[in-house]
């Protein structure tokens, strides 16, 4: 195989279709950002849509923009544009609240659909948050007991007839492992179990299709690959199949079928609305507005095509420093098994990442060893990913990490 060069990286720069899409982010200059799958980087557009916000909608507008600039709307709004983004239709998706309060809210709701089962399933290695809700709704249901597998490939044997509910995260948070949407999906229905997925390191960076696979539940969030800002809302994906008997425990006055009715008693909204609680943050509302412009520009398949693109390339060059016990890829190598992202193994992991931040690359760290390097296809080019990988080819060739 011909050795890569950095002229080469900028040859593919030069003929990328999706390069124009970096002019939409305002990055420092001089930095390599690889940490979009924990916050991703401020896009333009948001400065916009935040600026009108503040000066004209609440400005201006005052009281009356909920509804002369739309805010009551917004999480319908919002939702019927992330949508398309997993493969949804506009109508199962409204934004609002954290992963974590979301997370709650669907959790109790498939309890509540198979009240004759007591068993949870889901993953040992899950984003925490997700295993403390899991966890907290159980006990909180009453009798449930949380069968937690593994690894990942457990799954499928964990699931049965005794099992109400199958919980996970769709790509690992610290492996960037995917789990087969399709295939998990299908065995928890075959086995009359409710399905709910965590897109927050999924969305915006790998192909997604929940009405497709056939999904339950889905939750979100949208400050990592949408750049939707710092605690930007989460989001909720609820098949419409679901919708009259879906019952979420947080009845809020937003989400109540007459809500300016002001009635003692909660009477929920139809369809997606009734996954609504209190009175949404609009000036988060906006960050998010704005950056979700830059996906009217995308073709979700190609941006994610270069996503792979990009991790593969990263993989390539750092392949010969791998050491086993010393520097090690944590991440799939087959792009069809990872997220886009790649997470290297080092005994010295946070010093590594300190290194690298004073060469201008920013990573992430996670317990115990695991440098996290998010790959966002919207601004990262090929020659950024030459430049991380020289920087870590640099660190490691300087001697020990300390």
């Amino acid at each position: 195989m011909t050795e890569l060069c950095r002229a080469d990286c900028a040859a593919r720069d030069e003929l990328d279709a999706l390069a124009p899409l970096r002019d939409f982010f305002d990055l420092p200059d001089g930095l390599i950002y690889l940490d979009g799958n924990s916050l991703g980087p401020l896009p333009r557009p948001a400065i916009t849509s935040v600026n009108r916000t503040l000066r004209t909608e609440w400005g201006q507008g005052l009281i009356g923009s909920w509804d002369l600039a739309g805010w009551w709307d917004k999480p319908l709004a919002l939702g019927a544009r992330i949508a398309p983004l997993i493969g949804a239709r506009p109508e199962e998706v409204i934004v609002g609240d954290s992963t974590s309060v979301n997370t709650f809210k669907v959790v109790i709701a498939a309890l509540r659909m198979r009240p004759d089962r007591r068993v949870v399933v889901t993953d040992r290695d899950n984003f925490p948050t997700d295993l403390y809700i899991i966890d907290s709704a159980a006990e909180l249901a009453g009798d449930y007991s949380v069968r937690r597998v593994e690894t990942p490939d457990d799954v499928a044997g964990a699931i049965d007839r005794s099992v109400a509910l199958v919980a996970l995260t769709h790509v690992d948070y610290r492996s960037a492992r995917l789990h087969p949407m399709n295939e998990v999906t299908r065995t928890a229905h075959d086995n009359g179990a409710v399905m709910i997925w965590d897109l927050s390191h999924s969305v915006g960076s790998v192909p997604l299709a929940v009405d497709a696979c056939d999904v339950d539940f889905a939750v979100g969030c949208t400050y990592k690959f949408l750049n939707g800002g710092p605690g930007s809302p989460a989001f909720v994906f609820a098949a419409s199949r679901l919708h009259d008997a879906a019952r979420q425990p947080l009845a809020g006055w937003h989400g109540h079928v007459r809500p300016f009715a002001f009635e003692p008693d909660y009477e929920p909204a139809p369809g997606i609305r009734r996954f609504a609680c209190g009175t949404p943050p609009i000036l988060s509302y906006a960050s998010l507005e704005g950056s979700l412009e830059i996906w009217e520009h995308v073709e979700p398949a190609e941006l994610f095509a270069k996503g792979q693109e990009l991790c593969d390339l990263l993989i390539e060059l750092l392949d010969p420093y791998f050491v086993p016990g010393q520097f090690e890829l944590a991440s799939p190598r087959d792009s069809r098994l990872r997220g886009s992202q790649v997470s290297l193994r080092h005994p010295q992991a946070r010093s590594l990442l300190a290194a690298l931040a004073r060469r201008g690359v920013i990573g992430d760290y996670r317990e115990p060893d695991v440098v996290r390097l998010g790959i966002a296809p919207l601004y990262l080019r090929f020659v950024d990913i030459w430049d991380a990988a020289d920087a870590i080819r640099d660190v490691l060739s300087a001697g020990p990490v300390a």
